[in-house]
């Protein structure tokens, strides 16, 4: 039988699953360009992709933005415990797969893993910029 922790961090890991694919999901399939030409993400392009596929009216659409906005502490929170390990094998996973390159392409691979994390820093710059100065919806 499972004890207390490990019933715990049973439970947490799924819930991380479960988080990541949904916000795989939802980044995927909103598949509509930002201003910069990279796929939208977050909140914002979920409502978008919800509204297309299942003809959300504007009332949906707010209650649905609104829905996110709620457990945005909650999801921040359990990433911000959950990052620090994802992190560690992120980078164990990459080091594994320059060892099946070459030279060349370990070069490319680490400029392509160099503009991911650009990007990323500036979409989390952005969300910061929107909740702090209260961004448009």
């Amino acid at each position: 039988m499972l004890n207390r922790s490990k019933l715990a961090a049973v439970g947490l890991l799924a819930a991380v699953f479960l988080a990541g694919g949904l916000a795989g999901w939802g980044g995927r399939e909103a598949a509509e360009r930002d201003g910069r030409g990279g796929p939208r993400r977050g909140p914002d392009a979920m409502v978008e992709y919800l509204s297309r596929e299942l003809d959300l009216s504007a009332a949906q659409r707010d209650s649905v933005r609104a829905i996110f906005a709620r457990h945005r502490p909650e999801t921040d929170s359990l990433w911000a415990r959950v990052r620090p390990r994802f992190d560690s094998i992120k980078t164990r996973m990459r080091a594994e797969i320059d060892a099946q390159l070459t030279p060349e392409q370990r070069t490319r691979h680490q400029q392509l893993i160099d503009r991911a994390e650009h990007q990323r820093r500036e979409r989390e710059d952005s969300t910061k910029g929107k909740a702090v100065g209260g961004g448009s919806h």
